[in-house]
């Protein structure tokens, strides 16, 4: 049994006719007549019987006719459920973020989706890429944007711009030159994302590369986000390293000085998902925009 049998078995019950129920649903009568046998073999009983040239309902007819009709209308509640989903008229676009994105990314990226699809709910979360990256993985997240080196096991990455990693700090006189790794090592250092560690991606890329140089990184302050060891910076309390796009929201740039990495060093964006998954009408859209933003980012616009 099929809704289209259904279907066509209440409009030749509406109509009092296969011919004039195949023209009302712009049918060949044939066909409408052929789903109709169909459904009564498979029910094992007429449905309908002649009465001149009209067809009337049989005793089972009547009987299916109400079942029809709930099923249809169920089977149509069911379409209307989701169909804001595949138009975009409702819905919501789920993804994550690494943690300093909310400083000069995500406002605008939020702001270009909504005025486009405004009905569409949007749940952004992340505060680090291990963390949207794990996310991903196990569904939780539809995708993201992250910063790399991750674990990347069932995962597609798509790698995107690059962002050089400055040394920062209150004391123009430590800003003097390129900081080699030794420097960083000797440094009175702040570092965030406390909670991440060793497997946060920055710290990862400045563990193997003091590994190769036989020192070790140990911080005197460790912080949960990016803003307060900025502004523990400020205060002269010891120095960071960052991107420099965190630094111009937060009018940092006026008490905060810095200096490449020698050799200079990068934080790569990436955008996750994963392997295989199918992502939703409202999640792709998002996607769509999130890849114009950074794109204009790294293009300077």
């Amino acid at each position: 049994m099929t809704l289209q049998q259904l279907r066509y078995f209440l409009a030749a019950a509406d109509h009092g006719s296969f011919s004039a129920a195949a023209a009302a649903l712009l049918l060949a009568q044939p066909s409408l007549s052929d789903q109709i046998r169909r459904l009564e073999g498979e029910l094992g009983v007429p449905l309908f019987t002649r009465a001149g040239r009209r067809v009337v309902l049989t005793e089972a007819g009547r009987i299916l006719r109400p079942h029809a009709e709930r099923t249809l209308a169920a089977a149509e509640e069911a379409a209307d459920s989701v169909r804001g989903v595949r138009t975009l008229t409702g819905g919501t676009a789920s993804f994550g973020t690494f943690g300093s994105a909310h400083q000069y990314l995500l406002g605008g990226l939020v702001q270009d989706f909504r005025r486009r699809h405004p009905d569409v709910r949007v749940r952004v979360v992340g505060q680090n890429s291990v963390e949207v990256a794990d996310a991903v993985r196990d569904g939780t997240l539809e995708a993201g944007l992250i910063a790399l080196p991750v674990d990347d096991r069932g995962l597609e990455l798509r790698p995107s711009i690059r962002e050089e990693i400055h040394y920062v700090s209150a004391d123009p006189a430590r800003v003097a030159a390129p900081k080699t790794i030794e420097d960083v090592a000797g440094a009175p250092l702040i570092l965030f994302d406390a909670r991440w560690g060793a497997v946060d991606p920055m710290r990862r890329q400045l563990a193997e590369r003091a590994q190769q140089a036989g020192v070790r990184i140990e911080p005197q302050i460790e912080v949960e986000y990016l803003t307060a060891a900025l502004d523990l910076a400020a205060r002269g309390l010891g120095d960071t390293v960052c991107g420099l796009r965190v630094l111009a929201p937060r009018g940092l740039k006026r008490r905060l000085h810095s200096v490449s990495l020698a050799p200079p060093m990068y934080d790569t964006f990436a955008f996750v998902t994963r392997r295989g998954a199918q992502l939703s009408p409202a999640t792709r859209a998002f996607m769509a925009v999130a890849e114009r933003r950074v794109a204009a980012l790294g293009s300077g616009d």
